[in-house]
């Protein structure tokens, strides 16, 4: 049985590399089985969006619908798609994709799923034609379902692994776009990967909205230092208010190494980095404690490479791990989030920027400026 067809509606294109992004009307394909049909209420801006626009990381083709952290209302649901509590008119989280097949997803660690690039970038779930369920109103196929959904759009026809149902209440749903990838990323690491106690102490760098899920969900957790470091005191003012117990500012404090030593003596128990900076990591693997963790979040460019002492790891029992989409099951962290944030315990609202769907320029260069 088929869905809907032919449905026209608006979406943001990216037509070629490092071309901006343009509104442009838009035909869907029709709703597979295994497919949802959502409009789009809400969607956030990840940096993972600029960068795939300006060709940094794979996508399957050009012109691309990007954005992949979609809220919105289902308006119909395939027949074969296995949640059968989904129903029209429900209220869904959209979040990244993962095969559901192999070890990670079986244990609930979906983000390392070793499918993500070419489930969530390269292809779609699709198979036979079209593969895309975007079209130009001229028939030329554009490129859809980015991370399973391509939320930059009013309607959207996505995966069934992208759809996660919430009982969130509509005064709730404009601050819960995010929990799709960035929340969900930083508050994963801690949560999914690190997994502090209470008496350790943790460094978060970079205080974007996955540094800040990471510290709001160590603040969570109760843990007895956490120390919060950006360039930008605006941000690590936020820092403060959410739990940060000691801010660090790298635009005037240069050296920090010493600066972080000062805080903790004995280096931090976890380190959680958000920036990608190559130099940053290779200066804070020295912060960590004895047997201490590094979880790398932030992408390094493409040509980064790191200068780190392998014999310091091993003697100090050091590790550093890498973490995509928090290591988690959207499925069961994003409803986790959605309570911790009714219980005043990850304050989602104390950070989202509203924009009208016409404003995305503002939105992106707001989110390249730090404010």
């Amino acid at each position: 049985m088929e869905g809907p067809k032919n449905i026209r509606t608006q979406a943001y294109i990216v037509p070629s590399k490092s071309a901006p992004f343009e509104l442009r009307d838009v035909v869907l394909d029709e709703v597979r089985p295994s497919e949802v049909l959502v409009e789009i209420k809400y969607t956030g801006i990840c940096h993972t969006d600029i960068v795939v626009q300006h060709g940094g990381m794979p996508i399957g083709d050009y012109p691309a619908v990007l954005g992949h952290e979609g809220v919105g209302i289902v308006r119909c649901i395939g027949p074969s798609v296995a949640n059968k509590s989904l129903a029209v008119n429900d209220t869904v989280c959209l979040s990244f994709h993962s095969c559901g097949k192999c070890r990670a997803c079986k244990t609930g660690e979906c983000g390392s799923c070793p499918g993500m690039t070419e489930i969530n970038f390269l292809s779609t779930s699709r198979s036979g034609a079209p593969l895309s369920p975007i079209s130009l109103l001229d028939g030329t196929s554009v490129h859809g379902q980015f991370f399973g959904q391509s939320s930059l759009s009013r309607m959207a026809v996505v995966a069934e692994k992208s759809v996660v149902k919430v009982d969130a209440r509509p005064e709730e749903m404009p601050f819960l776009a995010p929990l799709g990838c960035g929340y969900l990323t930083g508050s994963g690491t801690v949560l999914n990967v690190l997994k502090p106690r209470s008496e350790d102490s943790i460094v978060v760098l970079g205080l974007g909205a996955v540094g800040l899920a990471a510290l709001m969900a160590a603040k969570a957790l109760g843990l007895r230092k956490i120390v919060a470091v950006d360039l930008l005191d605006t941000k690590l003012k936020i820092a403060s208010t959410l739990g940060a117990t000691d801010t660090v500012n790298t635009s005037t404090q240069t050296d920090l190494a010493t600066a972080l030593r000062t805080i903790l003596p004995t280096g931090a128990d976890y380190i959680v980095d958000a920036t990608g900076s190559a130099t940053l990591i290779e200066t804070i693997v020295t912060c960590l404690g004895h047997g201490g963790t590094l979880a790398l979040v932030g992408v390094p460019p493409p040509q980064a490479t790191l200068k780190i002492n392998a014999l310091d790891l091993l003697l100090s029992c050091k590790r550093i791990v890498g973490v995509i989409e928090g290591r988690s099951d959207p499925h069961v962290l994003i409803p986790r989030l959605l309570q911790l944030f009714r219980e005043d315990k990850f304050p989602i609202d104390r950070l989202a920027e509203l924009y009208p769907a016409d404003k995305l320029p503002q939105a992106i260069e707001d989110l390249k400026s730090g404010s």
